[in-house]
């Protein structure tokens, strides 16, 4: 096994992988406790359409889908202020009509082209060292900003009444919640795809759920399983010929399975008393 880091390509792949893992996984958390999961979906298929777009326009495709991405989730954000439709409903509206675009845009393109098609399914060890470079800058400074306003992000996945009123600028910290979900979409597209990356947002997240009542050791748990899941997934996509995205979102599913019948939680339940 030792012998696959040998290959530029594998040790892209793994870097790029641990990278994605982490971030999904400290983002899932916020997305889980804000009741956001559907967000992750849609903000994939808009991203995707932005890819879509670059590759016909010959324009940098992760450009163009960090602007598709950023625009949905503040449309979403704007809409459910305003409280003229419920969030999902919203959400649900914005995924149809971006994932609309992304087909017209494929049916727009001459030939058939594979790359874009990596970024809809994942393909982790194609990933490039410029692709490589960005995922870096972008998990950097999502990483960064949670770790700066961390208390104020938790506050307002509780409870964004209550902490606009305790004086925290909630409605900000709400929209930038929103960008760092859609930031994270784009860095996971080329890992997972975009049909994917909502999954691995949302499922370490929730097996780090099942296993502890700590808000720190549930972001912990949640960035250890992202990174091993990811990794593993790419070991595994490798040493098989499987496809990646599935491989890492099946292996974080079977361990969330595990985790719901393990869980602390759970066997405290049903203990006698």
């Amino acid at each position: 096994m030792l012998e696959l880091l040998a290959y530029d390509f594998m040790q892209r792949s793994l870097l790029a992988a641990a990278l994605v893992g982490a971030v999904c996984s400290v983002i899932g958390v916020f997305v889980v406790l804000r009741g956001l999961a559907f967000a992750g979906a849609g903000t994939a298929h808009a991203a995707f359409a932005g890819v879509t777009l670059a590759y016909l326009l010959g324009l940098p495709p992760l450009s163009l889908a960090i602007v598709f991405g950023l625009t949905t989730v503040w449309i979403t954000g704007w809409v459910e202020e305003k409280g003229r439709m419920k969030l999902d409903v919203s959400i649900g509206i914005l995924y149809t009509a971006t994932m609309a675009l992304a087909i017209l845009f494929l049916g727009l393109m001459k030939t058939y082209n594979p790359e874009v098609y990596g970024y809809l399914f994942g393909s982790v060890l194609s990933v490039t060292t410029e692709e490589l470079m960005t995922i870096g800058g972008l998990s950097v400074v999502v990483l960064g900003t949670i770790l700066l306003l961390s208390k104020e992000l938790y506050f307002i996945a509780f409870d964004q009444e209550m902490a606009a009123a305790s004086g925290i600028p909630a409605r900000q910290i709400f929209y930038l919640l929103l960008t760092l979900v859609a930031l994270t979409v784009v860095i996971a597209l080329k890992t997972v795809g975009a049909i994917l990356v909502f999954a691995m947002i949302l499922i370490p997240a929730s097996t780090a759920y099942q296993l502890t009542h700590s808000l720190t050791q549930m972001t912990l748990y949640s960035m250890l399983i992202g990174i091993f899941c990811a990794v593993s997934g790419v070991l595994l996509s490798y040493a098989f010929d499987l496809p990646s995205g599935p491989s890492i979102v099946l292996l974080a599913t079977s361990l969330f399975f595990l985790a719901v019948c393990c869980s602390p939680k759970r066997l405290h339940r049903i203990q006698p008393a």
